[in-house]
């Protein structure tokens, strides 16, 4: 095994993440830590958000230090998210948190720090988790999440080139989920309880028409259908069915409307609702050409900043010794 590695870091509005890779794309090791939230809360504050990054690095740290006490390594450079999305103004102050431990780390080890968006390191751990390392075509990723439901054309240049083609037009499908959720006493995030409970439903699901136009959707409905279901019903496993097959029939439209504009193009779900077992077997029993992360892969982790960051280096450095 390589002891040349690349340090990636991500600190989302849900997740503390550290991981690393080799030069030969090899996960070393992959750190997650949850930021807690409160019972009935539906999420954090960003001042909250920080400060839960705070406590979370000395506890990863500590792991860190133990599992690599005995592995003689050289860090090559570290990466790590900086913002949401590549466009202008994406901002969140989470990821100050992960910025500045970055610079700190690369001051100290003398490499370069550089900067992705969190929204490319899904993308790219999507890639790694789906073996499409080498993929160099253009492809198609839904990024669907708590905090986006974007459609997006991707392609390489030095790095990942992202263009935003579609989306929800209004309520995220993570945030529908952990409304309902919240609504019904689980907590958040509500999406691993909300599928447990829809694997039990032994009820027709209910049928609505849902809203979706070309590469665009929305959500918001999703919702208010889902707790009046609630309502009348006080049926926590239907209305977790009902809510994953809304959602997984909005993405099973718009992947049509895809598949028609631009042929048998491929297509990777990235982001932690697309972890979700029954929305991912929905689709992929309709579609050829897509490709799904493993869970460990689909929500936040810093696996993909790692890939990126090992990326960019080996462009930027052009070291014969170390190409691969």
């Amino acid at each position: 095994m390589s002891n040349k590695i690349f340090l990636g870091i991500d600190t989302s509005n849900y997740t503390t993440s550290v991981a690393f890779c080799d030069i030969y794309g090899n996960v070393i090791k992959n750190y997650k830590l949850l930021l807690p939230v409160k019972k009935g809360e539906r999420g954090l504050r960003q001042s909250e958000a920080v400060f839960s990054h705070i406590k979370n690095i000395p506890l990863i740290s500590k792991n860190i230090v133990n599992d690599l006490k005995n592995y003689d390594f050289e860090i090559l450079a570290i990466g790590h998210s900086g913002f949401p999305r590549d466009c202008e103004g994406s901002y969140m102050p989470c990821f100050l948190v992960g910025e500045a431990i970055s610079d700190f780390l690369a001051s100290i080890y003398k490499v370069k720090n550089y900067k992705f968006s969190h929204q490319n390191g899904h993308i790219r751990a999507a890639l790694f988790s789906a073996e499409l390392n080498d993929l160099k075509e253009s492809f198609i990723s839904f990024h669907v999440s708590g905090g986006t439901t974007e459609i997006l054309y991707v392609s390489y240049g030095d790095t990942l080139n992202v263009s935003l083609i579609g989306g929800s037009k209004d309520l995220n499908a993570g945030q529908a989920i952990d409304r309902i959720g919240v609504r019904m006493g689980l907590d958040f995030p509500c999406g691993p309880q909300i599928e447990e409970l829809a694997k039990r439903n032994n009820k027709n699901i209910p049928t609505h028409k849902i809203s979706v136009e070309r590469f665009d959707c929305n959500l918001s409905g999703l919702e208010n259908l889902a707790l009046n279901l609630y309502e009348k019903t006080n049926d926590k496993s239907l209305v977790s069915a009902f809510t994953l097959d809304y959602i997984a029939k909005v993405l099973s439209s718009l992947t049509q409307n895809l598949k028609d504009y631009y042929g048998d193009i491929k297509i990777v779900f990235a982001g932690g609702v697309m972890s979700n077992s029954i929305i991912k077997n929905t689709i992929s029993s309709k579609f050829k050409n897509v490709f799904f992360a493993s869970p460990e892969y689909s929500s936040d982790n810093a696996v993909g900043i790692s890939f990126l960051t090992k990326e960019k280096y080996f462009k930027e450095e052009k070291d014969d010794k170390l190409q691969l």
